[in-house]
């Protein structure tokens, strides 16, 4: 055989015994997103601009990595000094246990003893406003708040600052063209206690909804509400803080009332968009009321 032919034989073989064993290599290992200071700084600008804007007289925010590391602390003026420290540590007990401190503090409340031996690690900060950070399904940190008006307020700062980095699980699938007759509608306007869903899509839901009265406060944290009137009126509260807030499901909270906000008074023909994090209450309602309800979710 040619010298010349054989080197070049021998690399291509040398070459597929890296490839191959590149590949089993591979499988063995897992590639992470990573959160950059960049999306730290994002998801700090996020939350500062919620406490702002929802009158927190105070709060320090923390970003961690996936690991619990701290990447950026940062307070409003006239936080209480301890404030940063305990932020970090909502943060760091977020991304740890993989869910809201609420969740943890609420199960300690209930007398579950097997918490306690964990109450020992210094980071554990079981109080509520630590908030997963995740990005296409993936858990790449945690943001914690500290020293805002409430627990309550302390979350949905938190939740504010999560959500500026979400982003859709489902990229790119393009959903099915769906038809509901008028029938199906109007069944559905007549389902339960509110209405019925339509339509299910990874990116948004479409409801028929009534309301025969006053209903809870409610904060979506990664939905948007857009609300189209067919029938009746409403006076409707959005901003301020809720109420007796509970989280009563992963980022659903509900309370009694609003304090503060801002009344919105809608009709036949009127549009109403709620964005995710902003609390709304029903005070009042003129029956019959019948609206579409559209929610928008978070990153789609």
């Amino acid at each position: 055989m040619n010298h010349r032919i054989f080197r070049f034989a021998r690399g291509l073989v040398s070459a597929a015994l890296l490839v191959s064993s590149g590949t089993a290599f591979a499988a063995d290992t897992a590639t992470h997103s990573l959160l950059t200071r960049e999306g730290a700084h994002r998801a700090v600008d996020a939350a500062l601009k919620y406490a702002r804007e929802h009158g927190a007289p105070g709060g320090a925010v923390a970003v961690v990595d996936a690991g619990g590391h701290v990447i950026l602390v940062e307070r409003l003026d006239g936080t209480f000094p301890a404030g940063a420290d305990i932020s970090v540590g909502k943060a760091r007990t977020a991304v740890m246990f993989k869910r809201p401190t609420k969740g943890i503090e609420d199960t300690i409340n209930k007398g579950r003893d097997a918490m306690i031996p964990v109450a020992a690690v210094t980071w554990f900060t079981p109080l509520q406003g630590g908030i997963p950070i995740t990005v296409n399904g993936e858990i790449v940190g945690g943001i914690g708040v500290s020293g805002a008006s409430s627990a309550q307020q302390d979350e949905e700062i938190a939740i504010a600052g999560a959500q500026a980095l979400a982003a859709p699980g489902a990229a790119g699938k393009v959903g099915a063209v769906e038809k509901r007759s008028a029938a199906e509608v109007k069944a559905a306007f007549l389902q339960g206690e509110t209405g019925a869903t339509l339509v299910d899509d990874p990116a948004f839901r479409v409801a028929a909804s009534r309301r025969d009265g006053a209903g809870q406060a409610e904060v979506h944290a990664t939905e948007t509400d857009i609300f189209y009137v067919l029938e009746g009126r409403a006076t409707v509260i959005v901003g301020g803080n809720v109420v007796d807030g509970k989280q009563t499901a992963p980022n659903e909270i509900r309370g009694s009332a609003i304090e503060g906000g801002e009344t919105r008074e809608i009709g036949p023909g009127d549009v109403l968009t709620i964005p995710r994090g902003v609390p709304h209450w029903f005070r009042s309602v003129k029956t019959p009321f019948r609206y579409y309800v559209v929610k928008s979710l978070a990153g789609a």
